[in-house]
């Protein structure tokens, strides 16, 4: 019986996990600044550091991660 090589080790499927949890942080910084009342607008909230810069950050080193661990040869 010939042993099966696949396409991925334990250390490719480390770095898709770590890239799926950055991905999951970076979408969780992202949400919320909503107002219950449709009539108020929170610009400070909507607007803040962490949703327009820190956020979007997160989520590209998400994919870049994933992007890594898929072109990583085993």
């Amino acid at each position: 019986m010939s042993k099966q090589n696949f396409a991925f080790t334990k250390e490719n499927y480390v770095w898709l996990g770590v890239g799926i949890v950055l991905l999951v942080i970076g979408y969780l910084l992202m949400s919320g600044g909503g107002s219950d009342n449709p009539n108020e607008f929170h610009a400070d909230q909507l607007f803040s550091a962490r949703r327009i810069t820190l956020a979007p950050i997160t989520v590209v080193a998400g994919y870049g991660t994933i992007l890594y661990a898929i072109l990583k040869k085993p």
